[in-house]
């Protein structure tokens, strides 16, 4: 069920003051005005993804389970009254193993995709959501439908298929969503040595900078070793990312780049 209009004003309200704690007493948005060139956008995703987009991308999460239905692994009723608890080796799993495996699963699926929205055909969806010049949290929610729903199959499909517990590999999107909101924040930490463990604000919003050296760079949402793995980390020392955007044109409204990826294809 999509979260009511009453719901998401509370998160909105809940996150603001959280972030503006976060930015404007440890961050680099103290003395900025509040509502930033782009805010109104912004505001209009915020409500938008999770009145309309999480009913689409809720639908297209289960497409894996009804796959299982069809072939006899499970039975429409043992999804609904939750008996069901994955297939396989990987099910009989202890809950905490299953967890720290489909996180780390996740995140190389993550990493993946991510890079593939950052080439034809897929960029001009994702530049949608890199086309904030101003970044801050709530400019995480910038992402084009196109691009929620891609994600959301592509993080659910294989770890159902996989025969993982569906409840813990459910309970992903959520943790990762809030965690999205945070490496975009407008601040500069890092972590110390943590940096090549857990995905911190200034390795993700390096990710944002229309900087040469930057460009491709920081791909994984979790954890950086991804990125170091495959030789897309940057991270220099000294340095803070304050050059974002994108390298092209792209229209300030919501409607407008809701449409722009289609009219960027002809």
């Amino acid at each position: 069920m999509s979260p009511s209009i009453g719901t998401t004003f509370f998160v909105f309200i809940f996150l603001s003051l959280v972030f503006i704690v976060i930015e404007r007493v440890f961050g680099k948005s103290r003395g900025r005005p509040m509502m930033r060139r782009g805010w109104w956008v912004d505001t209009a995703y915020f409500f938008f993804s999770p009145l309309v987009m999480k009913v689409i991308s809720k639908t297209v999460s289960l497409l894996p389970f009804v796959f299982l239905v069809l072939i006899g692994v499970v039975t429409a009723d043992g999804l609904k009254n939750r008996d069901y608890t994955g297939f396989g080796p990987l099910s009989q799993q202890p809950i905490w193993l299953q967890m720290l495996e489909i996180y780390l699963i996740s995140d190389l699926i993550s990493y993946w995709t991510h890079r593939l929205f950052h080439r034809d055909p897929w960029w001009p969806f994702h530049a949608v959501h890199h086309s904030s010049e101003q970044l801050d949290w709530l400019s995480s929610v910038r992402v084009h439908p196109v691009n929620d729903i891609v994600n959301a199959l592509a993080r659910t499909l294989p770890l159902v298929l996989l025969g993982f517990n569906p409840f813990a590999t459910l309970s992903v999107t959520p943790f990762l969503t809030f965690y999205a909101i945070f490496i975009h924040a407008n601040v500069d930490w890092t972590f110390g040595p943590l940096k090549y463990v857990i995905a911190t604000p200034a390795f993700h919003r390096w990710h944002h900078s229309k900087d040469k050296d930057a460009i491709d760079k920081n791909f994984a949402g979790l954890f950086p070793f991804f990125d170091i793995l495959f030789g897309t980390f940057y991270m220099p020392k000294g340095r803070a990312p304050e050059n974002f955007g994108i390298h092209g044109d792209m229209p300030n409204h919501f409607v407008g780049q809701m449409l722009q990826p289609f009219r960027s294809k002809k």
